[in-house]
């Protein structure tokens, strides 16, 4: 499905507040018809938790252990890590069947949303949806959430990133899968917070090259399934970072954080000339969404516009080339706040298409 066909409409990043999937799926079948999503919900517990979600083939095969605290580590110091770690490797490497099989479905009890939004596309097929939208941590911040046994990023460590990496790509090529099996083209988000540790002095040894690398081989697995790919970060990155891959589509934190995105205007006429879109979080996932209203929201899209165009970005591509999503996941907001989050998402949308 080109791309094209997603343009000017709303969805979400991931997250909502409820414990309960019927009440996230109710919310997220409301405003986003078009594009709806699978709900995360790390008000369940700890197992739904961002990176925790994405674990369950590294958990299942013993390759790592959570500590107390429930922070994971790779368990290298095990008698029975080299073995496991090949049969492993066997397991990614046995090729486009394996990355489709079971061993890499989500745990049931990690990703009660993702197997409720299934249920209730088979039960109701979604008469208006022009794509299903997934997500996936992305391989930065689950590198750095899990450790080796010295507690040292596991993403410094090339074995451990590549493990991390396919385990992702394993994952996001599954998930892909299953929701194209509703007839609707997939969109899966690599949800990267952690891109913005790239040239902070608390993260000197994170390589440019390693970070392309690791995303690049994830955007390319889910290509090979058809689907299409974001990336949502809702930090001040480097963005040049990520212009040159092959994905589909940039999700940025337009309302605290588009002058990140303006300092790399020069890098978007490529970008949209290669066909990727730019997803403005504009609408803010905090209390500041009660005192937003439409009106003010699209002012602030006008002038960013406006700011953009002054940097020589085309504006036939920033008005023709966009979606609309809230700043970041509304996981941690109320049910009552994130219902109007997610009403000005799709107004706004509407109001500005």
């Amino acid at each position: 499905m080109p791309l094209n066909n997603l343009c000017g409409r709303a969805t979400g990043i991931g997250s909502t507040p409820h414990p309960d999937p019927a009440a996230a799926l109710d919310l997220i079948f409301t405003y986003f018809k078009e594009i709806p999503h699978w709900p995360q919900l790390p008000r369940r517990g700890a197992a739904e938790g961002l990176a925790r979600q994405y674990l369950g083939p590294l958990l299942k095969h013993g390759l790592i252990l959570p500590r107390p605290n429930g922070t994971p580590y790779f368990c290298l110091d095990d008698p029975g890590w080299e073995k496991r770690c090949l049969d492993y490797y066997e397991l990614l490497l046995a090729g486009e069947n394996a990355l489709q099989s079971s061993e890499f479905a989500f745990m049931e009890e990690s990703a009660a949303g993702f197997y409720a939004f299934l249920e209730r596309c088979a039960r109701q097929p979604p008469p208006e949806a022009l794509c299903l939208k997934g997500q996936v941590a992305g391989p930065i911040t689950v590198g750095f959430r899990v450790t080796d046994p010295a507690g040292k990023p596991s993403f410094y460590d090339p074995s451990l990133r590549e493990i991390i990496v396919k385990t992702l790509a394993a994952a996001a090529c599954w998930q892909a899968r299953q929701l194209q099996a509703f007839g609707s083209p997939a969109l899966i988000f690599v949800d990267e917070p952690a891109l913005y540790h790239y040239g902070t002095s608390t993260a000197v040894g994170l390589g440019r090259p390693e970070i392309e690398a690791s995303l690049e081989e994830i955007f390319t697995a889910v290509r090979s399934t058809g689907g299409l790919t974001g990336l949502h970060s809702c930090a001040g990155n480097d963005w040049s970072l990520v212009t040159g891959l092959s994905l589909d589509i940039i999700n940025f934190d337009a309302y605290d954080y588009f002058s990140s995105l303006l300092v790399y205007s020069d890098l978007l006429n490529p970008f949209f000339t290669r066909g990727g879109a730019l997803a403005w979080g504009i609408v803010p996932s905090s209390e500041k969404a009660q005192s937003e209203e439409l009106s003010s929201l699209q002012r602030l899209f006008e002038s960013q516009v406006e700011a953009l165009v002054k940097q020589g970005v085309d504006e036939n591509y920033l008005r023709s080339r966009y979606l609309i999503t809230p700043s970041c996941g509304a996981g941690t907001l109320s049910p009552d706040l994130a219902e109007r989050v997610y009403y000005l998402t799709a107004s706004l949308a509407e109001r500005i298409s």
